[in-house]
């Protein structure tokens, strides 16, 4: 019997993780694996693991769990893409990885946070998408969600850098996803007359799940 494109895919893992890794068939179960893995609080500096680092240290920050969840789409048979969403100056980016459903984008996120997380697969564009963060996208009580990025195809890249290189790896994928093209979501006639969350937003923005 031939085998299937999902089959088909090898990344270059130990067997029983890429087992483990295609036993999350739908991206819910994606999105649940990467919640149950602690977030990586960079005690020993800040880190850019490749997906056999982050199953081996157990821990993870955004885009190192968007490799772990771009390898599961990948042996699923999906496309692995990630999206990059730049901060103002200040705050971080985000990094999520994307997924379709009859034509529509949801994304698999990690954060520390209940804010930059799942979006189910509602959205018509990769705009409407990266605006259903703008909200919750913060640092104190400012909202700093400037840009999103072109879908990044990690299917262009060697397994070798982003999923099985030992050590902090992934640098080149930063860079990658950095110099990706962007668009705006904020007018520049905004920038200065954006309203502040509210204190009670504030408050919830600080609860984490991995203390």
């Amino acid at each position: 019997m031939l085998q299937t494109l999902a089959e088909a895919v090898s990344l270059g893992l130990p067997r029983d993780v890429e087992s483990t890794l295609r036993g999350l068939r739908t991206p819910s179960r994606i999105q649940n694996f990467i919640n149950r893995i602690p977030w990586n609080y960079g005690e020993n500096g800040h880190t850019s693991r490749s997906v056999a680092g982050v199953l081996e240290y157990n821990v993870a920050h955004c885009i190192e769990a968007a490799f772990v969840a771009s390898a599961a789409l990948a042996l699923n048979g999906h496309p692995p893409l990630l999206m990059d969403m730049g901060a103002a100056r200040g705050d971080v980016d985000h990094v999520v990885a994307l997924f379709r459903r009859r034509g529509l984008w949801g994304a698999i996120s990690k954060s520390n946070s209940p804010l930059l997380r799942y979006r189910d697969p509602i959205y018509r564009s990769l705009r409407e998408l990266s605006i259903s963060f703008f909200p919750q996208y913060v640092k104190g009580r400012r909202k700093t969600l400037r840009t999103y990025s072109v879908p990044v195809d990690l299917r262009k890249y060697d397994p070798a850098l982003w999923v099985t290189r030992a050590g902090d790896c992934c640098v080149e994928m930063v860079e990658i996803l950095t110099a990706a093209r962007h668009f705006p979501i904020v007018p520049p006639e905004m920038e200065g007359n954006l309203r502040p969350i509210d204190e009670i937003e504030e408050r919830g923005s600080l609860i984490y799940e991995h203390e």
